[in-house]
C-alpha cells in the first residue's frame, strides 16, 4: 500500500467518524438533550496522532456538520478549524481526559439534560426503578462535583473515577458515555438518559417499588450485551435524522 493509499483510507475514515459524530449531536438536539451551545461530544480521529474531534464553541448542536467540527490534540490546540476554531474549555478537560486515559474510547458524549443532572444530584443516584436502570447499573460510575471543568489536575481524578466503565454519573453536573465508536457510545447515552427521565417521573409520583436483588442481579448479567444494540439503534436513528434533519453529512 502506498503512502497515497494510505492518506486516503484515513482520511475516508475521518470522514466516516466526522459525520457520525455531527449525526449524534444533532440526534441530542432532536431528543431535547442539549443546552445552548454547551456541553459536548467527542470522537477519536483514526491514526497515529491521537487527535479527537468536537464541537466548534458557539454553534447550536442542530446546526453542526461533519466540516463544521473541530481537530484538537491533545494539549488542546486546533489541528483542523472547522470554521469557528473555538473550544470549550471545560469540554476539552473533559474529554481529553477520557481520550487519555482510555484507550478504548473512540467517543465521549457529555450531557447537562435536567434529568439526568437531577439523578447525579440524587443522594442514591441512579436508582434500579426500570428495566432501562438495571441494564445501566452495572456499567455506571460516579465523579464528584469539583467546579466548572476548567483545572486540567482534575483529569486524573476523572479518569481514575470511570475506570472501566462506559457510563458516569458527574455529581451535580450531568451525564457522561464512553464506548469504542459513536454508535455504541450514542446508545449507552440513550439507555442512560432513558432512565434518568424514568425515575425522576417515578419518584415525582409518590413511593416507588423496588424488584428483587436477584432481579437487580440477572439484569445486570444480560447487560453485558448492551453495546451490541447498536448494531440495530444506530442506522434506525440515522434514518429519523434524515427524515428530521438532513444535511449532517456534509
Amino acid at each position: 500500500m502506498t503512502i497515497n493509499t494510505e492518506e486516503k483510507a484515513l482520511k475516508a475514515a475521518e470522514w466516516q467518524v466526522r459525520s457520525q459524530l455531527a449525526a449524534a449531536y444533532r440526534l441530542v438536539a432532536l431528543f431535547g438533550w442539549d443546552d445552548l451551545v454547551f456541553t459536548h461530544l467527542s470522537a477519536r480521529v483514526p491514526g497515529p496522532e491521537h487527535h479527537f474531534l468536537i464541537n466548534p464553541y458557539g454553534l447550536l448542536f442542530h446546526e453542526i456538520t461533519a466540516s463544521s467540527l473541530v481537530k484538537v490534540d491533545r494539549e488542546g490546540q486546533v489541528v483542523e478549524s472547522g470554521g469557528l476554531g473555538r473550544v470549550n474549555p471545560a469540554g476539552f478537560t473533559i474529554h481529553s481526559a477520557v481520550h487519555m486515559g482510555r484507550d478504548d474510547a473512540g467517543a465521549v458524549m457529555h450531557l447537562h439534560a435536567p434529568d439526568g443532572v437531577a439523578v447525579s444530584a440524587h443522594r442514591d443516584g441512579l436508582l434500579p426503578l426500570s428495566q432501562t436502570a438495571m441494564l445501566c447499573l452495572a456499567h455506571l460510575s460516579y465523579h464528584d462535583y469539583e467546579g466548572v471543568a476548567l483545572n486540567l489536575d482534575e483529569r486524573e481524578r476523572l479518569i481514575r473515577d470511570l475506570g472501566d466503565k462506559s457510563m458516569m454519573m458527574l455529581r451535580n453536573h450531568g451525564v457522561l458515555t464512553a464506548g469504542k465508536d459513536v454508535p455504541e457510545t450514542f446508545t449507552y447515552l440513550y439507555f442512560l438518559m432513558k432512565a434518568c427521565e424514568i425515575q425522576v417521573k417515578a419518584q415525582s409520583c409518590g413511593p416507588v417499588w423496588m424488584p428483587s436483588e436477584q432481579a437487580i442481579k440477572t439484569t445486570a448479567d444480560q447487560s453485558q450485551s448492551l453495546s451490541t444494540a447498536a448494531t440495530l439503534t444506530w442506522p434506525a436513528l440515522l434514518r429519523l435524522l434524515d427524515r428530521k434533519n438532513p444535511g449532517y453529512a456534509v
